[in-house]
């Protein structure tokens, strides 16, 4: 299964040469995941966070414009003990115009260390996972 989650580009999100820009990608991979948190049932209370993002990158694999419509498809690719991996592809009416890949720690901020992702979102996170998935 696949979460997906769609933006329309804003001119702010353009850069001189009228694509969008780099820093953009991020933004959008971000709310994508934020999303895709929700849907899985995580409480998003900044009392309550316990995500840290360890790693994020991000392919550009063809450019974007002002007004596009692109959608962000966001797969599970692998599940640790106190981690997992979000894979995310972006796509236009042109096609795949970026992919990307995010490492997420469960933490707990009041200890300052990782701590096991917790078993019922470990199962919501597992009916993502792509089958035969190809790390990004």
């Amino acid at each position: 299964m696949k979460h997906e989650f769609g933006v329309k580009v804003r001119f702010s999100e353009t850069d001189a040469l009228g694509h969008v820009s780099n820093i953009s990608y991020f933004i959008y991979l971000e709310d994508a995941r934020i999303e895709f948190f929700r849907k899985l049932g995580a409480n998003l209370g900044m009392e309550n966070w316990h995500f840290i993002v360890a790693n994020v990158s991000c392919d550009f694999i063809q450019q974007a414009h002002f007004d596009d419509h692109i959608t962000i498809e966001s797969t599970v690719s692998k599940i640790g003990n106190t981690s997992f991996h979000i894979k995310h592809e972006l796509y236009t009416d042109k096609g795949l115009v970026a992919r990307g890949k995010a490492v997420v720690v469960y933490f707990d901020f009041d200890a300052q260390k990782p701590i096991p992702v917790p078993t019922e979102f470990k199962k919501a996170l597992e009916t993502y996972v792509e089958k035969e998935s190809k790390e990004v």
